[in-house]
């Protein structure tokens, strides 16, 4: 424990030193929705923390609904006094913050790791999939790919403008898939991209996607499954701050504009044994087809995890490869479960049905468990797309629905916790009867 806190410690002390102007650092953590929540420390009480003082804040914070209200679940929130939990900081993660307009720090804090764990925290239900599959002797190599959208920074009565490209303001003038727009868009692209370098990110490929204004970025394969996770949520922080400093809105949205293709979260996995074997190709890769079949079995299930909002939903089907049945094939991108080609080395699946919204822990926790489940059932999947196009099984396309299929799936209930999925299911559905809570335009022009 002395060993661990003086690491912190120093740490912190490294961090003071590169950075003197720095005053203030944000302690933050990821809630159920993938909004980041915490508190702005003085450096010099974060020394404290680092040597061992107590790092408090309210538990109920992890179950803030999109909007950041608390809703009444279970005895959480309104009947059980609103308690603090201990958190603790994640070493590695101090760093500075370059797109506010003062000098500032950022570090991630967890519940994971601390005498008693939030069980509905999502780092923690994704740390304690990982510590399972650790001691079945099986180890997660992980990378993620986002897509985004780039929008001016104002919006035009409440709904989004398209980024303001350097050489037209006509969206069909901007070369899809081409990478001129790279050039176009360079500064705050190149500006984005170092950013996530300087908190440790390590970013590889940008493409221009085929969306005005939407791109995809990718992140280097980790065999840190929760570091690979901290990324893809840090770099989405960073991008949104980045952006506004350049004078355009970042977002992740799954689905701003209808006639566009919506954003995804793309997860390769692959799995190795202690010894790194390729645990998918042996036999044959008898293995891989069984894990295949295991994270289509549990797909129509995680539903509300990969699509964790009304939004969500939208994105799915009808536009470029976005699956409305849980569907798997070789190089195919209209499967939700995508297997690259690759050597065997390398053999690995992409899980494409994820929104670029969703929360990458609850995701990642979530894929872990279909592949887990695979290989314990032993089962064979469905024909692959290659092989039958009308190949796939039904997935509820409404959060409702979604939640009732998550609710009660033992499997689910078992492997990411029954405390986690019973939280995370009410507060998905009262965030859906919120949002149902208004009456827009066209009602009125329809029903008036």
């Amino acid at each position: 424990m002395k060993s661990h806190a003086s690491t912190l410690l120093a740490e912190v002390r490294t961090f003071r030193q590169n950075h003197p102007d720095v005053r203030y650092v944000d302690l933050i953590a990821l809630d159920i929705p993938g909004h980041f929540y915490g508190k702005r420390y003085p450096i010099e009480m974060l020394e404290k923390v680092a040597a061992g003082s107590p790092l408090k804040l309210p538990q109920n914070a992890v179950l803030l609904g999109v909007q950041g209200g608390l809703f009444k679940i279970g005895d959480y929130c309104f009947n059980d006094g609103d308690p603090d939990a201990n958190r603790r900081l994640v070493p590695g993660t101090l760093k500075p913050v370059s797109w506010e307009s003062q000098p500032l720090g950022q570090m991630l804090i967890t519940s994971d790791g601390t005498e008693a764990p939030i069980e509905f925290e999502p780092r923690e239900v994704l740390a304690k999939v990982l510590e399972r599959l650790q001691h079945k002797g099986i180890h997660p190599v992980v990378a993620f790919e986002l897509e985004f959208y780039l929008f001016d920074k104002k919006l035009d009565n409440g709904l989004p403008q398209f980024a303001r490209d350097p050489l037209s303001d006509d969206p069909d003038d901007q070369p899809n898939l081409h990478i001129e727009r790279l050039s176009r868009f360079g500064e705050v692209l190149d500006d984005m991209a170092q950013t996530a370098k300087d908190q440790g990110i390590d970013i590889t490929v940008i493409t221009a996607e085929i969306g005005p204004g939407q791109f995809e970025i990718n992140f280097g394969h980790l065999d840190d499954g929760m570091r690979a996770a901290d990324w893809a949520a840090l770099f989405c922080r960073s991008t949104r701050g980045v952006a506004l400093k350049h004078g355009y809105r970042a977002s992740f949205m799954a689905k701003p504009y209808l006639q566009y293709p919506g954003s995804g979260m793309h997860v390769h996995v692959s799995l190795y044994d202690g010894a790194g074997n390729n645990l998918l190709a042996a036999h044959q890769q008898q293995p891989l087809r069984h894990a295949v079949a295991g994270c289509l079995e549990l797909l129509p299930h995680c539903m509300p995890i990969f699509s964790p909002n009304h939004n969500a939903f939208r994105r799915l089907g009808g536009t470029v490869n976005a699956a409305t049945r849980a569907s798997w094939g070789f190089e195919d991108r209209d499967a939700c479960v995508r297997i690259p080609e690759s050597d065997p080395r390398n053999l690995r699946i992409e899980h494409r049905l994820a929104s670029a919204d969703a929360n990458p822990y609850l995701v990642l926790a979530a894929i872990l468990v279909g592949l887990e489940h695979g290989l314990e059932a032993k089962r064979e999947p469905i024909a692959p797309l290659n092989e039958d196009r009308s190949s796939g099984t039904d997935f509820p396309l409404e959060m409702l629905g979604a939640v009732r299929a998550m609710q009660h799936q033992p499997v689910l209930r078992d492997k990411l916790g029954a405390e986690f999925v019973d939280v995370y299911c009410e507060n998905k559905r009262q965030d859906h009867l919120a949002f149902q809570q208004e009456i827009n335009a066209r009602e009125y022009r329809w029903f008036l």
